[in-house]
């Protein structure tokens, strides 16, 4: 039974929450990408550095989506695990990895890996 005797709602009714949570992100930031790229696009080389600063922020912009699916997934490993929402999640995600010195993308990957790699276990 996956029932939180706490709140009535159900660790799925929760992970459901989280992917809807995470679809949004996704888009406002492929809407934001969207238009950094069609800012790059205008330039040519030799640009000024402000617009050379654009292009880092776009950089950074760019690291950021690349990760953000595998630290979502690991915040709804810990959301289901914890009972807790995703602000708490990221905030429990945030403190193990400056605990153990490592970056966040970094721990959320090998916590989804590691679920990823053990077997299922069927509710009995």
């Amino acid at each position: 039974m996956d029932a939180d005797p706490g709140d009535g709602r159900t660790i799925s009714s929760r992970l459901h929450a989280a992917r809807l949570e995470f679809e949004t992100q996704t888009r406002r930031f492929e809407d934001v990408m969207a238009r950094l790229q069609a800012t790059m696009n205008r330039y040519e080389d030799g640009r000024p550095q402000r617009e050379r600063l654009q292009y880092s922020a776009f950089a950074r912009l760019q690291a950021r989506l690349d990760t953000m699916p595998v630290i979502e997934q690991a915040k709804g490993i810990l959301m289901a695990q914890n009972r807790c929402g995703p602000e708490e999640a990221y905030e429990l995600l945030r403190r193990a990895s400056q605990r153990a010195n490592v970056k966040v993308s970094i721990l959320a990957a090998q916590i989804v890996e590691q679920i990823a790699s053990q077997k299922p276990q069927l509710a009995g």
